[in-house]
């Protein structure tokens, strides 16, 4: 990491410019931020930089063979599939750790997802960052390629509205009010006018959906759908009048099906200088020592059902082991110096997005996450500071 603008930063760094930090993010929307915004951003190496962005473009392209659609196919369970699938996925993020290698840091895959994150919400915390910090030079930037505020933007709105008019398409999610993640809802909408709108507020008649929407009923025309599976199949609760399998005239960005193809399920098939070995668990070879692995559920998110210490007989025991993969453990470097002595660790997302009518995704972001305990988790990193939510800069 640039270690003149680190030293920098922590010898102008004060309790109350963090504070500052963190009532931007939390007044600026109509909704906070639920969850801990990290005293300091990762400065990037240019060197670094051009790494990261490589092993990213590489691994989505990966993604864009033959080959890796064969392996996909079998990536959706049985009975999720949703009709009219896209010729491509509308996002693609990419989760790396960042490791030691000899006396450089490294980025190493994780995991990758072809469904949208928190693209409202890092304009919002690099605007915060940039007010809190003066010492942060106005050059430095998150954005790659040399995008701009007004382009990140409008590719935003080509791949979420399209051609639609804003009050046409949803940020659909269940109980938007109350998810982690409401301040990036909160954010889209101020940036795109697109609201956030629970699934059981959605009426379906015929093969169309609607909303009210300040007590007029809107057709939707395009959902954004931010509904993880996951906790969908786990919230019996919910009445909803439509199913995500209906066969409807709505477009979906992006379309749930791609939320199964690139996840998890691909780890075992990627393979590149920056990716680790994976295997699912019940193709997982005799002579490997488990010891090395961590045993990671393919349809969860957020952690959930993580297991850093299988074993053959915890593998044995799965009752659907093609729904599990083993990957070899990763080992977070400390590198991120605070002024509390300890040093943080963190793990980089490079963010794209992809629009209907282009050739090929655009890298427009990042987000990253800093811990100092064994994974990156809240519940890891309790009590601690210089960890959580942050942003990547590095000299544009």
């Amino acid at each position: 990491m640039d270690p003149k603008l680190r030293a920098a930063f922590n010898a102008d760094f004060t309790p109350e410019k963090y504070d500052a930090l963190v009532r931007c993010v939390n007044e600026t929307e109509k909704w906070p931020a639920d969850f801990r915004i990290s005293e300091t951003p990762i400065f990037l190496t240019r060197e670094f930089t051009d790494e990261v962005t490589r092993a990213a473009n590489e691994i989505v392209a990966a993604t864009r063979t033959p080959e890796f659609a064969r392996h996909a196919a079998s990536a959706i369970p049985e009975g999720f599939e949703v009709p009219d699938e896209s010729a491509h996925p509308n996002f693609h993020v990419i989760d790396f750790a960042i490791c030691a290698e000899g006396q450089r840091l490294v980025p190493r895959l994780i995991e990758l997802q072809a469904f949208p994150s928190l693209f409202g919400f890092q304009l919002l915390l690099l605007h915060c960052i940039r007010n809190a910090y003066p010492v942060i030079p106005r050059n430095w930037t998150s954005a790659f390629g040399g995008i701009k505020d007004e382009a990140y933007l409008n590719l935003l709105r080509r791949t979420i509205i399209a051609d639609s008019a804003p009050e046409s398409v949803v940020l659909l999610e269940i109980a938007p009010e109350k998810q982690k993640t409401r301040v990036d809802f909160a954010a889209t909408e101020t940036l795109l006018g697109v609201r956030p709108v629970c699934v059981t507020k959605i009426e379906k008649r015929g093969r169309q959906l609607f909303y009210d929407r300040d007590g007029h009923e809107v057709q939707i025309e395009r959902i954004y759908n931010r509904v993880i599976f996951d906790e969908l199949i786990h919230r019996s609760d919910l009445n909803l009048s439509f199913r995500f399998q209906d066969d409807l005239d709505v477009t979906w960005v992006g379309h749930p099906n791609w939320y199964f193809r690139i996840s998890k399920h691909s780890l075992p098939f990627l393979k590149t200088e920056h990716t680790s070995p994976a295997f699912l668990a019940d193709e997982f070879p005799a002579d490997e020592n488990v010891d090395n692995y961590v045993l990671k559920p393919l349809y969860s998110f957020a952690g959930h059902g993580v297991e850093l210490e299988p074993s053959r007989a915890k593998i044995g025991a799965l009752e659907n082991p093609h729904e599990w993969i083993l990957q070899k453990k990763i080992d977070y470097a400390p590198f991120v110096p605070t002024v509390d002595g300890q040093k943080s660790k963190a793990e980089i997302r490079m963010m794209f997005v992809w629009p209907e009518r282009d050739r090929d995704p655009t890298l427009v972001d990042n987000l990253i996450r800093m811990s100092q305990g064994k994974m990156m988790g809240v519940d890891f990193n309790i009590d601690k500071t210089w960890v959580g939510s942050s942003i990547a800069l590095h000299e544009g």
